[in-house]
């Protein structure tokens, strides 16, 4: 259905949940503009004047337009598939349900929510977000059979199809150790489309205040990261996305570093795979701790594969981020400027500044190579 402007909040580019008013007179969804300050933007986004006050004020008005305007849009639909959804609902939760009747009625949810937002949306409403959270988080067993594997595989493919419209603080059922173990064993175990999206709900974890706390649990738990520095080594993109959203919140680093995230980054720079920018931005902040710093400089491979993303002729972001991580590493240590130049960062370097990079790049550039001269002077 066509969504009025007036309800589009211009951060997200959503209906609007929570509609909140800066002292500005702009209104932004509340999730979205608490993003945007916690990011350290002290501007409205939209007249970018700065905020004086950072008080958000619930836009009640607003909000019941956006209600008065959903019930003539759903209503039809409710009509048609409220006693369906209520089935629908109800099978899912029957104990009396066998895996596969559950199975069969997950395929049907699927296509209801595929049809068109609004019937994602009476979804939401009618409470199958948590309900397929439960499903997909069910107790299961570490050697776990094909049946589980597709069954969980559909519940969350629905569940994924809902994420954008549902409250992420359902997410916080894997606060419950039995449910956090069951997400181990799927992302271990289950298959590819499962590890994307599991990884998927990681990234929309980190990006939402509702389930901070879990964010910090989940950076903290060393089986977790275990995992998902297995699957960077085993050149899973998902699991490059799932790392860089966990190092969101600075006391996950420490940990991170400790079980090896940093030497699973530079495996994955070193071999030139697709999100090698991602991985190289994750170990530019990763250098923030000093164990950061430590654990490149004693990874074989750490300084010269950042050497090797210095210059990449479409990826002048990457550059940057790698121009900048060797500016810091090279500052800390003798023995990482040297390896640094051993590895060709001179030419390197000399290539970026002919290239069609930004000033700011060429600028760290320059930076970087005064400091490797005080090195050769030495």
């Amino acid at each position: 259905m066509s969504i009025p402007q007036l309800f589009i909040c211009p951060i997200s580019l959503d209906l609007f949940k929570d509609p909140v008013t800066l002292c500005t007179g702009q209104t932004y969804d509340r999730s979205s503009i608490e993003k945007w300050v916690a990011a350290g933007n002290l501007t409205c986004p939209v007249t970018m004047q700065k905020l004086h006050d950072l008080s958000m004020v619930p836009n009640h008005t607003l909000r019941h337009l956006i209600h008065d305007w959903l019930q003539p849009q759903l209503g039809i639909h409710r009509l048609s598939i409220n006693d369906s959804l209520a089935s629908l609902k109800h099978q899912l939760q029957s104990h009396d349900s066998t895996l596969h009747d559950k199975y069969e009625t997950l395929q049907r949810t699927r296509a209801l929510s595929e049809e068109s937002t609004s019937r994602i949306l009476c979804l939401v409403h009618s409470g199958f977000f948590p309900l397929l959270l439960e499903l997909l988080f069910q107790e299961i067993a570490p050697q776990i059979s094909q049946e589980s594997i597709e069954f969980a595989e559909q519940s969350l493919c629905c569940a994924l199809k809902l994420l954008p419209f549902a409250e992420h603080k359902s997410l916080n059922i894997l606060r419950q150790e039995s449910k956090l173990e069951s997400f181990k064993i799927l992302l271990e175990f289950g298959t590819s489309k499962i590890k994307v999206g599991l990884c998927h709900l990681i990234e929309a974890i980190s990006s939402s205040l509702d389930t901070r706390e879990l964010c910090l649990m989940l950076g903290r738990n060393r089986g977790l990261l275990r995992i998902l520095v297995q699957l960077v080594e085993d050149k899973f993109g998902g699991g490059i996305n799932a790392i860089s959203a966990l190092c969101s919140l600075e006391t996950n680093r420490e940990i991170m570093v400790e079980e090896g995230v940093v030497n699973g980054l530079v495996s994955y720079i070193c071999n030139g795979e697709d999100l090698a920018g991602s991985a190289m931005a994750t170990i530019e902040v990763l250098l923030g701790v000093e164990s950061g710093k430590e654990a490149v400089i004693e990874d074989g491979n750490g300084i010269r594969g950042i050497v090797k993303m210095v210059f990449r002729v479409s990826d002048h972001q990457s550059s940057e981020s790698a121009v900048r991580s060797l500016i810091i590493l090279c500052s800390h240590s003798l023995q990482a400027r040297e390896e640094a130049i051993c590895a060709g960062v001179l030419t390197q370097l000399l290539l970026l500044l002919q290239s069609q990079c930004s000033c700011t790049t060429k600028s760290k550039a320059r930076l970087l190579l005064q400091l490797l001269r005080s090195n050769c002077n030495q």
